[in-house]
């Protein structure tokens, strides 16, 4: 038995990535921050192969609960995928204070809470796979979102540097990179933000959260088992 963690993962891409970790063979962490019903239809929809469990990934003290829960029940992690993320946009002399520190906390230091705790177990484990969720924005920027940019770009740095210090025990990590997605957060767009985004993507069209978790899966698999520090832009060409 393989198990995975999955964080934001009652809906959108973190959902889609459950699923496929499910389909994979993996027994299935589903952990969700409010969204109780939605963790428990992905639960349903992956056939109970696994379990929901509540938690603020920006707390270090209730990540260090949950990983030891999930270790106490299923013995070991495999695989942990960092993909719980908000947004509080607006342009930066706007800005609150506290909407940078939100993203910040709950897209970027709730990243580094797991990657910390998993790595012990994982090292007992004699390896792993990290899975950070990160951005085009991390890469490329966007007005209106340097929070959410900063996070994203953090998210990228983070990954690289662990990928050295980790390696020698055998895990490995890496990022993954969405471009526009269609979910939730890119469903409150207006039509006019959605033609401009249109716009710069040579394929046409957003992605699917089936997009972000085939890559996932991948990176997950035996198949990926010479790669480290990478990140995979998955974004329609958006950044060529």
């Amino acid at each position: 038995m393989k198990v995975a963690l999955v964080t934001g993962a009652s809906k959108g891409i973190g959902r889609q990535i459950a699923i496929g970790l499910a389909s994979d063979g993996f027994t299935v962490v589903i952990n969700y921050a409010k969204d109780e019903a939605g963790a428990q239809e992905c639960l349903s929809a992956i056939a109970n192969n696994g379990m929901i469990y509540k938690a603020d990934v920006s707390s270090f003290a209730q990540c260090q609960e949950m990983i030891n829960d999930v270790i106490s029940k299923y013995g070991q992690i495999d695989v942990l995928v960092n993909n719980a993320g908000i947004t509080r946009d607006n342009l930066i002399l706007r800005m609150s204070e506290d909407d940078f520190d939100k993203v910040i906390d709950t897209n970027l230091k709730s990243t580094f809470n797991l990657c910390k705790l998993v790595a012990r177990p994982m090292m007992k484990n004699k390896g792993g796979r990290i899975i950070n969720i990160s951005s085009v924005v991390g890469k490329m920027g966007n007005a209106g979102q340097a929070n959410y940019a900063a996070s994203k770009a953090g998210i990228i740095g983070l990954t690289k540097s662990i990928a050295k210090e980790l390696a020698p025990k055998n895990i490995l990590a890496n990022a993954v990179l969405p471009g526009f997605i269609a979910t939730d957060m890119t469903g409150k767009m207006t039509e006019d933000q959605k033609n401009a985004i249109m716009s710069q993507i040579p394929l046409g069209k957003m992605g699917s959260p089936e997009d972000i978790a085939n890559m996932v899966s991948f990176l997950a698999s035996d198949k990926a088992s010479y790669i480290t520090g990478q990140t995979f832009i998955v974004d329609g060409g958006m950044c060529i």
